[in-house]
């Protein structure tokens, strides 16, 4: 799917981006998804157990590699406070990435972006536990 180096610069991505917040992001990759899209991203999402961050503040970044389709999916806490169109824009800036297949850069840019919002209104606490691994999981 990935080469190490790359699965090395999108965890790094991870860990810059989370230096700043306390919210979690993650990606999930797998080949495709035998069912709709937003559903499939929406089971990944309660199998990686990201709506158990204690402040609802974790980011689902999930990628179809063969279907050629990705979701983004947000937490109840960060979705209340992003604007309405924050995750279609996060969306098109990973997409015009991926049209030109440079997937590592749409996935590092989409998760830079998500940093951002999430440090605004979920800053970096002394205390901040990183509830969620940073590693990049997979599927099939």
């Amino acid at each position: 799917m990935l080469t190490d180096e790359q699965k090395s610069q999108v965890v790094q991505a991870i860990k810059l981006a989370e230096k700043q917040t306390s919210g979690e992001i993650k990606v999930h990759i797998e080949s495709h998804t035998g069912i709709e899209l937003m559903a499939r991203a929406a089971e990944v999402f309660t199998h990686l157990e990201l709506h158990k961050t204690e402040q609802r503040n974790g980011v689902l970044i999930y990628w179809a590699m063969v279907d050629r389709k990705f979701a983004i999916v947000g937490d109840k806490g960060i979705n209340a406070v992003v604007p309405a169109d924050f995750w279609k824009t996060t969306r098109d800036a990973i997409q015009s990435n991926f049209v030109m297949n440079q997937f590592v850069a749409g996935l590092t840019e989409g998760i830079a972006i998500a940093g951002e919002a999430l440090k605004k209104y979920f800053p970096y606490q002394s205390d901040d536990v990183n509830e969620i691994s940073d590693d990049i999981s997979f599927g099939d």
